[in-house]
């Protein structure tokens, strides 16, 4: 019987080819955009050049978007850590999380996979015309080593949150297969992620080119290459390497149902010393491609660092970028992230921090708030407005701070994060103020006094959208390779000499004096956690690191408990002290089980072999 593919009903091989695709809308008509005809066999599928490039989108198109909504794009994982404290608290951080309402990428990734594989399956189907275009053996390959890494790639997105799942290997299965399997043990997960992508490497090109020019084909931006994989590499490495999954003896009783061990129990410090040997090829093949730290120079020190950690996201992409994804919602975060004193009516304000996140953003100085020397004082307000940040009157909390603060935080006084609306300058979160919450009536505010100012644009105007930026999301940074390095450095060859050139490369781009040698390696790791915490602030990291750290009992990455901001309901103007009270806005709630997610029960009902994830 030939297997016949429609677009409207079938469940395992579904297709999503829409504007959200990962590619550029830039490729010629068509390509990567289009969806497949209502009803094909897959021959007929794989026969047609434009038909098997559209299944191959669809492998991308299961990509998150970083910047949109959703619990398993950073948005989501922002809103599930201490990172973000919307009106609503999430699952886990009211305690609520099961495995009737866990996250929802789990089924999505596995149809993925299995498109993947249904690709690689057929791709080289003799009737192709793949086979009669220019160099069509070479497309071959190269769209074969695409969705090999794919592959791999959502094996690790799954085995990050769910930790270890079944692999299900290259075989397409059929509706009489066995599909009663347990999951392999984590590090046979790693190990098959990690040789796939080695394999995927072989097959696609060191970067996409013109072919009459030879020159960097903007046109794919996005698409896989070398260094795409020896950068994710470097995180897959990174995290076996870290406490959570090298051994822990929490996971002792994760096992299947036969008694098989799947974490391990026995640390082995090695995974550390290629974690950064990996971080380390990644860096070196970044810098032979172009990349760099974006940077903008200014005669000013403070405005150089706040123009180069702000444009970063609007237009240093281009620099620093490893993998890119070119349509993302960024107006969507943008809108959510406006105070209602933004021209416009697309002001959400939901995108507020706790004050526990506004506190780790270090002074001008680069001393931690808490630290002697800091000049951090909650007494008071300044006479002296700073053009373009804050005005007079602003809490003396807020002044002096280091640059990423003011690129990254909305508080009470600050200027506008976008165009503001006529005859307004800065937001007032208090409740008669511009942006507040009208004593009660208004829903539009944030409810600890803070907004996420990080990736948002200040010439535009969400009224008329004039002065829109039009940028992709960088899944991958060069910043991110950095951290990536140092911190595997320090675990495995403490006061190499690297760990203080790479980290200071970050600090001093961010506007904060360098650290002077001599640190024992706990507190360099110490200050490695907290870099990678403003410096990857909303980007999808800081979820994951609590856990892979195992910090979420600790002061750095606590996450239950009391959780404050401002108190939002009170005070008559800018500098009236009792707005500038810490007020509990959350008691969130901490569970051991939450280092991972359960997958969805429906999933394991299916399975009889297969466990559900430890502790649920």
């Amino acid at each position: 019987m030939k297997q016949y593919i429609t677009k409207y009903k079938i469940q395992i091989a579904t297709i999503l080819l829409t504007g959200a695709t990962l590619l550029p809308t830039g490729c010629k008509k068509g390509y990567f955009d289009a969806a497949p005809k209502d009803l094909q066999t897959i021959d007929m599928v794989f026969s047609n050049k434009l038909e098997a490039e559209n299944w191959l989108s669809g492998v991308y198109n299961r990509l998150p978007d970083v910047w949109g909504a959703g619990d398993v794009t950073a948005r989501g994982f922002a809103t599930s850590c201490d990172e973000l404290e919307l009106a609503s608290p999430s699952t886990i951080a009211s305690g609520n999380l099961t495995s009737q309402n866990t996250f929802g990428g789990y089924s999505n990734y596995y149809q993925a996979i299995r498109l993947a594989n249904i690709f690689m399956a057929n791709i080289n189907n003799s009737k192709s015309t793949l086979l009669n275009e220019p160099d069509g053996a070479e497309l071959i390959k190269q769209y074969t080593g695409e969705a090999r890494f794919l592959r791999a790639y959502y094996y690790w997105l799954l085995i990050r949150m769910y930790g270890p799942v079944v692999l299900v290997g290259d075989k397409v299965a059929g509706v009489d297969d066995n599909f009663q399997q347990p999951r392999n043990s984590w590090s046979e997960c790693v190990s098959y992620i990690l040789s796939e992508m080695d394999a995927a490497r072989d097959l696609v090109p060191e970067q996409h080119l013109v072919a009459a020019s030879g020159a960097v084909d903007l046109s794919q931006t996005g698409r896989i290459d070398k260094l795409i994989v020896d950068a994710v590499k470097s995180e897959v490495l990174l995290y076996d390497a870290s406490p959570l999954f090298n051994g822990n003896p929490y996971f002792s009783g994760f096992k299947n149902k036969d008694g098989k061990q799947l974490m391990n129990q026995v640390a082995d410090p090695n995974k550390w010393v290629k974690a950064a040997q990996a971080a380390k090829t990644a860096i070196d093949h970044a810098a032979a491609n172009g990349r760099k730290l974006y940077k903008e120079t200014n005669a000013d020190p403070f405005l150089a660092a706040v123009n180069s950690c702000r444009n970063l996201f609007l237009t240093g992409w281009s620099d620093e970028g490893i993998w890119l994804r070119t349509v993302t919602a960024y107006q969507a975060w943008e809108a959510d992230a406006a105070p209602r004193a933004a021209n416009g009516t697309t002001t959400n304000a939901v995108l507020s921090l706790p004050q526990e996140m506004v506190d780790k953003y270090r002074m001008a100085n680069g001393k931690r708030i808490e630290e002697t020397g800091s000049t951090y004082t909650e007494a008071g307000f300044t006479s002296t407005a700073k053009s373009g940040f804050y005005v007079t009157g602003t809490s003396n909390m807020y002044i002096n701070r280091e640059p990423r603060f003011y690129t990254s935080v909305t508080f009470n006084g600050s200027t506008v994060p976008f165009v503001a609306k006529t005859g307004l300058t800065s937001v007032e979160f208090w409740p008669t103020g511009n942006s507040g919450n009208a004593n009660g009536s208004q829903t539009m505010y944030p409810k600890t006094g803070y907004l996420v100012r990080k990736n948002t644009n200040p010439s535009r105007n969400l009224q008329s959208n004039a002065g829109n930026v039009v940028r992709p999301a960088m899944y991958i940074r060069l910043a991110e390779l950095y951290l990536n390095y140092v911190e595997a450095l320090n675990e495995s060859n403490p006061g190499h000499t690297d760990i203080l050139a790479y980290l200071n490369a970050i600090r001093v781009r961010g506007g904060i004096p360098p650290l002077a040698s001599g640190s024992n390696q706990a507190a360099m790791r110490t200050a490695i956690q907290r870099e990678r915490l403003i410096e990857l602030a909303y980007e999808g990291h800081r979820f994951f690191d609590v856990r892979r750290w195992k910090i979420v009992d600790q002061p750095e990455g606590r996450q239950s408990g009391d959780f404050t901001g401002m108190n939002v309901f009170v005070g008559k103007n800018i500098n009236d002290p009792a707005y500038y009270v810490r007020t509990r806005t959350s008691t969130r709630v901490w569970s051991d089980k939450y280092y991972l997610i359960p997958i969805p029960q429906s999933e394991v009902g299916k399975n009889l072999n297969m466990i559900q994830t430890f502790g649920y």
